[in-house]
């Protein structure tokens, strides 16, 4: 028993000197921190979460198995805390939870096309060009469209299309059904291309 109690000693010291926490800060915080205010869009919030992600590393630093990079390891733990503020966020504006069946809205789809119907029909937005700047502006106008979604909507569509999530995860995580994920994906993708239309064309 004592034998085993070294051993585990000695393994958990081997695991803590090669997460080396000491230089996290230095080489995770920057990219931490970007990667939550992209999906965040809180300094202050982004930074809090940045900082409990160190301290939950730290914490299970003896679960950590080298199986992936320590990037990628603490990336995985403020992601999880990312999904939290949103299920947060969505239980606080619980309305935003009863959503409606899409056929309360007018059809913006035409079956026989399978295409949008002509009076729907999207405007180009011309960021098929090269030109970063051009493209750094649209950006800017997606983010602000993006953040006037409601917070659960906004909450979907980005794990959805930011993070490449499946669906049962996101309906898991953020305790909604799946017909109401399908609901919040048709508005919030309405929306946003009606916000682009006004605000970049």
């Amino acid at each position: 028993m004592r034998d085993e109690i070294i051993v585990n000693n000695i393994t958990e010291r081997a695991n803590y000197e090669e997460l080396n926490p000491a230089k996290w800060v230095d080489e995770y915080a920057d990219y931490l921190y970007n990667f939550a205010l992209k999906r965040l869009n809180d300094e202050a919030l982004a930074q809090d979460l940045v900082q409990d992600t160190f301290l939950s590393a730290l914490e299970k630093s003896n679960l950590f198995r080298a199986e992936s990079s320590i990037r990628s390891w603490l990336t995985a733990i403020l992601k999880n805390k990312i999904v939290d503020t949103y299920r947060k966020r969505a239980n606080a504006l619980s309305g935003e939870m009863r959503i409606g069946s899409v056929e309360d809205e007018p059809e913006f789809f035409d079956p026989d096309l399978n295409n949008w119907k002509k009076k729907h029909w999207p405007a180009p937005f011309g960021v098929e060009d090269e030109d970063a700047l051009h493209n750094k502006e649209f950006m800017n106008v997606l983010r602000k469209c993006l953040f006037k979604l409601p917070s659960l909507w906004m909450s979907v569509f980005k794990l959805k299309h930011l993070d490449e999530e499946e669906t049962g995860f996101i309906c898991e995580k953020l305790r909604i059904t799946s017909a109401n994920y399908w609901v919040i994906i048709h508005r919030a993708k309405v929306n946003l291309r009606s916000c682009l239309q006004k605000n970049w064309m």
